[in-house]
């Protein structure tokens, strides 16, 4: 059999999916389906978007299919007429076993972690914000509970200090891109090994990767500058994470996302005033000062601590302990 008499349904919706599925693509393997999210209003417009998926599988000319119910009977038809050998999904809904059983080779997801360990909605998220110094994409096989089928591959990568989510992402998005083509060939050609996942697991407990929330998003400068950078860190750009400033000449609060940190050695202890410096504003943590970077106060854009400073150097600024 050659890559294209391999037939494959691709399900997934943001930009690590798409760049997956251009990888597919560019194998000449047979896409006879692509699954992704309904077009839906987003931003400030409320203008109707599609998904980077959808617009990558129009760019190939490829058929596309946008259920909203993925029990329903007319979609399940449509699927299974597509006749497929086999289905991969990258960041995409939860699967019905009525679907991801239908294939003959199976259906197989990429995950942005080195399975067993953090499983869950925000596996990128949740390695930095822990302090984690190695991740990393594996793909396995979908069964019944989500992220815990048996493993085809893992490689791993490593974590540098002052690396956000977002350019983790972007690594992993690429390390994921090989991952699956090296996958779907072995599953292709027969070689596929299936390891179950207990069989991996090294520690007593396993961490997860439960979805993020805003209010999950506030930074707590009582913590230590290593777990508050890390917090920052982890959730940039996307969910962001936020504090409050007290204007104390104004007797105002104000919202802040922070966006870009790196750690200093100047000692705060007992401090809760902002100091501002050439090489970015200083937030007292329960040991050191924090240097912010890039942030964003309520309501205005995101800025570096440059254009910051010339608003707002003036000001007695507290952050809120």
């Amino acid at each position: 059999m050659t890559n294209q008499d391999f037939r494959i349904v691709f399900m997934g919706t943001p930009e690590f999916a798409s760049t997956i599925l251009e990888g597919l693509i560019e194998k000449n393997y047979t896409i006879v389906g692509v699954i992704t999210a309904p077009d839906k209003p987003a931003g400030r417009g409320q203008k109707i978007q599609e998904s980077f998926v959808k617009t990558t599988a129009y760019n190939h000319g490829l058929s596309i299919l946008q259920p909203t119910n993925l029990k329903d009977d007319q979609f399940i038809q449509e699927l299974s007429a597509l006749n497929a050998d086999l289905f991969v999904v990258v960041a995409f809904r939860m699967l019905p076993e009525i679907v991801w059983s239908m294939p003959p080779k199976g259906t197989i997801n990429l995950h942005a972690s080195l399975l067993p360990e953090y499983r869950g909605a925000a596996p990128i998220n949740w390695a930095i914000i822990n302090g984690e110094i190695t991740t990393g994409v594996t793909t396995f096989f979908i069964e019944q509970e989500i992220d815990t089928g048996m493993v085809i591959e893992r490689e791993s990568i490593s974590i540098s200090e002052n690396e956000t989510a977002g350019e983790l992402h972007d690594r992993l998005m690429y390390l994921g891109k090989n991952l699956i083509q090296k996958s779907v060939l072995q599953i292709m050609e027969g070689t596929v090994c299936r390891t179950p996942q207990e069989a991996m697991i090294e520690t007593s407990t396993l961490q997860s990767a439960p979805k993020i929330f805003k209010g999950d998003c506030k930074i707590n400068w009582n913590e230590s500058i290593a777990k508050v950078h890390n917090f920052c860190r982890g959730l940039s750009p996307y969910p962001t994470a936020w504090t409050s400033i007290l204007f104390q000449d104004k007797n105002e609060l104000k919202t802040f996302k922070i966006f870009q940190t790196t750690k200093t050695n100047q000692s705060s202890e007992g401090k809760h005033e902002l100091l501002f410096t050439k090489s970015g504003i200083l937030f007292p943590c329960k040991d050191y000062y924090l240097c912010v970077t890039e942030l964003q106060p309520e309501g205005k854009k995101r800025m570096n601590h440059i254009e910051f400073s010339a608003g707002y150097s003036n000001m007695k600024l507290i952050v809120e302990k």
